[in-house]
């Protein structure tokens, strides 16, 4: 079935095919090498004043993706997202295009460009009025051209939540949008990540010994539940996704280990929740 383009993603594509005809590839090979995270930045750079008192000292790089953008004529402010957050940068035409030609600006810029390009910068770090950490662009690279739009989810004075993404059908169907848009659920992955990594250092601390054990069975065992069957071809025989890892875990202590820990994917075939 033939998926008919919407006009953001017609012309996204358009944009695409004008940012080649520029000579400027929209997804470059070569790795972009950064000195600073969203965090990094903020914590490096937290004594810096307005741009007019900042002795710019080594230049900062960063790369992430385009969040939202505020075009005011020959300067705009951009917000960029990378792993670990948000980072606001100042974008000036005569900064990134100091000679005659400003096409980087007015054509790739303010045009070609859309919320959830990737792109790279580089420049100092400087306070606007309003006392917010910003980075001054020197340098402006396009990293990745996105050919599909993102959920523009928006947050109020009052902090109320406008368009948000948060249809649980979508959201399970497109776990990757959910994830860019939705900063609370990446952060409930986030944590998954560091409870497991505290307790793979405490079991380590303690003597214990990381093990893999089969997933694939030939007798399941260990509990009683019902198991997802396959079939085993070069063998000819039936095999079962394990529903548990205890009796090969009890054999490695019969085999001599002191204590040995898995996390292990099991897999019973019963009910939903």
């Amino acid at each position: 079935m033939s998926h008919a383009l919407s006009d953001q993603e017609v012309a996204r594509r358009e944009a695409l095919n004008k940012l080649r005809e520029l000579g400027i590839e929209p997804f470059p090979a070569a790795n972009f090498p950064v000195t600073h995270t969203a965090v990094a930045f903020e914590k490096d750079f937290a004594e810096a004043g307005p741009a007019e008192e900042q002795q710019p000292a080594a230049d900062v790089v960063m790369a992430g993706r385009l969040m939202s953008v505020r075009i005011m004529g020959k300067a705009s402010f951009a917000v960029l997202r990378d792993h670990t957050g948000d980072q606001q940068v100042y974008i000036a035409r005569d900064e990134i295009c100091p000679g005659e030609d400003k096409t980087l600006y007015n054509e790739v810029f303010k045009k070609l460009l859309h919320l959830g390009d990737f792109v790279g910068v580089k420049g100092f770090a400087f306070r606007t009025r309003t006392g917010e950490l910003t980075l001054h662009v020197k340098e402006l690279t396009v990293l990745a051209k996105s050919l599909r739009p993102l959920p523009v989810v928006k947050t109020d004075e009052e902090g109320n939540v406008h368009d948000a993404f948060a249809d649980p059908e979508l959201r399970h169907r497109m776990r990757y949008v959910d994830l860019v848009v939705n900063a609370g659920v990446r952060e409930t992955f986030l944590k998954r990540t560091r409870a497991v990594s505290a307790m793979r250092r405490f079991l380590d601390d303690a003597g214990y010994v990381e093990v893999d054990t089969p997933v694939l069975q030939a007798i399941p065992g260990g509990a009683a539940a019902k198991p997802f069957v396959t079939h085993h071809n070069a063998l000819d025989v039936p095999y079962y996704l394990r529903i548990a890892n205890e009796l090969y875990l009890k054999r490695l202590i019969v085999g001599g280990f002191h204590g040995v820990y898995e996390f292990s994917r099991n897999f019973r075939n019963e009910g939903m929740d």
